[in-house]
């Protein structure tokens, strides 16, 4: 006890340091510098030679452990599960996603003590390299992310040191742009990206969105305002600088202009009006919006300005399920990378296997083997670990273990003659519950 205390003194100490380094940010810092509030919290914990510590160790292995353990996921989505004071706690989610996308991320927690969650983002490079690129703030909870690339991403969260508590995550997609046309969304596009025009001889660049004459076409983004003129293909058109993304926003087709070359404009701030100028001259009022990249010319619109997906709207777990031991209750269920029933199996488990649920929805549990091996098991092919499977009568003194390890740790030895009710089994090892309700692990018997 004394030993914890004084690993708790230590760590608040490296902690105060930590939150006083994030108020120096700027050219009089000399602390340290760090790629994300997550690094500078490690970076705080070695200074402060905890790293040496095992619970300082084990956050660090975890954070690490959470990227290469990954579990795949598709937005929007939302789960829950329980991080411990006790045991160094992270969870990794396996996105794709799509330039033109922006999504939030929002992790709540429920606990005695708040917790500081730290959220980062990083690009899967290749199968064994990653970049990270976005953050939340320390003072925060959420992300906002739009993604540069179309490509794999991992979303890691760890909760800082000795805190516990329940945790919900959820992650939803809305467009990164404000709709062009007032009034309209995307369910109103009527032509895409890349369809074939005059005859194959080239392909349309953008998407056209139809409205009546006059109706206000508006500016996506906060850019500056160039190109106002007209040409053969596009009549009156005008484009909008996004120096933030790197990219430029094409509106053609206008009846006329309400902006001129130079001036800034606001999202909502009305570029021009819709028209058929030309030529549209044969088609009914359309604006035709394209986007053009500084280096790679034309991309599709239609990510930037889709319709979200809405909520997450996955059921939770009963949170008095979180941390509940439960075994396998089928002859065989799959253990799988992600919460679906045709995703990718992990390992396939055999009747009475026991697990732990550490999180995940209500049909879809995730859960952890006692070896350490984390996915999603369908809610329907699990049991509560309570009923026992069959009674024994020890005929020998036994160790009852604290893990399905030769290696554990006693708990405490039962003495021969003693009964015992099996609950599940891994491997060679059964879990079973001794006098006054004592479980542990025992060599099969």
């Amino acid at each position: 006890m004394l030993l914890n205390n004084i690993l708790r003194f230590f760590i608040i100490v490296a902690l105060t340091g930590w939150v006083a380094a994030c108020t120096g940010i700027g050219p009089g810092s000399t602390l340290f510098r760090s790629s994300s509030p997550r690094e500078e919290y490690g970076q705080s914990l070695k200074q402060a030679k905890l790293d040496r510590t095992a619970l300082g160790s084990d956050w660090l292995a975890a954070g690490d452990r959470a990227l290469r353990d990954s579990l795949r996921i598709t937005v929007p989505y939302r789960e829950s599960g329980y991080f411990s004071a006790s045991r160094a706690f992270a969870v990794g989610y396996r996105l794709d996603a799509q330039r033109g996308d922006k999504l939030l991320i929002r992790v709540e927690t429920q606990g005695q003590k708040s917790a500081q969650v730290f959220i980062d983002v990083f690009a899967l490079e290749s199968r064994d390299r990653v970049s990270l690129v976005a953050s939340s703030k320390a003072d925060t909870n959420v992300l906002a992310w739009e993604p540069r690339r179309t490509q794999t991403y991992l979303i890691r969260i760890q909760p800082e040191l000795l805190r516990t508590g329940r945790y919900t995550i959820s992650i939803t997609r809305e467009p990164a742009l404000a709709f062009p046309v007032q009034g309209r969304d995307s369910r109103q596009i009527s032509s895409f990206f890349g369809v074939p025009r005059d005859g194959g001889r080239r392909r349309h660049e953008g998407v056209d969105i139809f409205a009546p004459k006059g109706t206000p076409a508006l500016a996506s983004v906060n850019g500056i305002v160039s190109g106002v003129g007209t040409n053969q293909l596009g009549g009156n058109v005008a484009f909008l600088t996004d120096t933030e993304r790197n990219i430029r926003l094409y509106y053609a087709h206008l009846d006329r202009w309400n902006v001129a070359n130079g001036q800034r404009v606001v999202v909502g701030d009305t570029i021009g009006f819709i028209g058929n100028t030309g030529n549209a001259r044969t088609t009914g009022p359309h604006l035709h919006f394209g986007i053009y990249g500084f280096s790679e010319g034309a991309t599709d619109p239609l990510p930037f300005i889709r319709l979200g997906r809405g909520p997450a709207r996955q059921v939770l777990p009963n949170p008095a399920r979180l941390g509940d031991s439960v075994r396998v209750l089928a002859a065989r269920s799959a253990l799988r990378f992600s919460p679906t029933a045709d995703a990718p199996i992990v390992r396939e488990l055999p009747k009475a296997t026991a697990l732990t649920i550490i999180g995940g929805t209500e049909a879809w549990p995730r859960v952890e083997l006692s070896d350490g091996q984390v996915g999603y098991m369908a809610g329907s092919t699990l049991e509560n670990a309570t009923r026992p499977l069959q009674r024994l009568t020890l005929t020998e003194p036994t160790n009852l273990l604290d893990a399905a390890d030769p290696s554990a740790a006693t708990i405490t030895t039962v003495p021969v003659g003693s009964a015992v009710e099996v609950l599940a089994t891994v491997g060679t090892f059964q879990l079973v519950r001794a006098a006054k309700g004592v479980t542990g692990w025992v060599v099969r018997l």
